[in-house]
């Protein structure tokens, strides 16, 4: 299904009433502003009643306004497909702001959208009864691997972040069936972390990878948790595939925790209270 509204949305208007097409107007004229609005907002904004928002939205074959909303965040990442290179050299900073968290509200919904469930669930399930975790990336993935590790060994649980190539085709030789890795890249291409995945693999210990589909990693992995994202990385700075991923990362450490029951809240307690005297008053 095509995400965007955008064009849609332009083609209907002639034929909307006129109280509906004070919405569309206000949508088409300010469709990132029009994403963040509650149903009451966008009904003062546009001088029409709720009901009329309503209808709008079902007018155009959605359930409701938050369902508009969620096509309308998609349509801004067509319009914008890459945060960095959409900038011009004489940018305002309010358009700069614009851009950038349009652009990362809208992907992040694409990737929630396109995760499986089913994988989510098993990963989850992996990550919660491993004897040994590792998380593995380079480069600006190595930061996500870093974060990660910093979420789960709060849980009281044997976990490892490695960034370091060499590092990671020597940690990955030892990881066993028992254990569990973790790799996350964008491109899910390189050739080192591919390398490390596979010396894990050879030795029974599953792998999720966090990439992009049809990747050389995505093929080699247990289960694949899609972070399908429109980003030249190539040229730029990756931004809103680390957002990405971190989400999902975060998606990780809460259902591990979940499962933990309350044997990770005692934890998580324990760990809080070191940090009482870190923090001035």
């Amino acid at each position: 299904m095509n995400t965007s509204i955008l064009p849609e949305l332009r083609a209907r208007l002639p034929r909307l009433s006129r109280a509906a097409a004070r919405v569309a107007r206000l949508a088409l004229a300010q469709p990132g502003e029009v994403a963040r609005m509650t149903i009451g907002e966008i009904a003062r904004a546009a001088e029409v009643s709720e009901p009329t928002v309503i209808r709008f939205c079902r007018a155009l074959g959605h359930a409701g306004w938050p369902d508009f909303k969620v096509r309308l965040a998609a349509s801004l990442m067509a319009g914008v497909p890459y945060v960095h290179s959409s900038l011009r050299p004489d940018e305002s900073v309010a358009g700069l702001t614009g851009k950038v968290f349009d652009n990362a509200v809208s992907a992040l919904l694409r990737v929630r959208d396109a995760l499986d469930p089913a994988a989510l669930e098993a990963a989850i399930d992996l990550l919660a009864r491993a004897r040994r975790i590792e998380f593995y990336g380079v480069g600006n993935s190595g930061i996500v691997a870093a974060d990660a590790q910093h979420k789960f060994f709060r849980y009281d649980l044997a976990v490892a972040a490695y960034a370091d190539s060499h590092i990671q085709a020597m940690a990955a030789s030892l990881l066993g069936p028992a254990d569990a890795l973790v790799a996350i890249s964008h491109s899910g291409r390189s050739r080192e972390l591919l390398e490390a995945a596979g010396l894990a693999r050879a030795n029974g210990c599953p792998l999720v990878a966090i990439t992009a589909s049809g990747t050389p990693l995505a093929e080699l992995a247990t289960l694949h948790l899609r972070a399908d994202t429109q980003e030249d990385t190539a040229l730029y700075s990756p931004m809103i595939s680390r957002l990405a991923h971190l989400a999902i990362i975060d998606v990780l450490a809460l259902g591990v925790a979940l499962r933990r029951g309350d044997q990770a809240s005692r934890v998580l307690e324990k760990t809080k209270k070191s940090l009482l005297g870190k923090r001035r008053p």
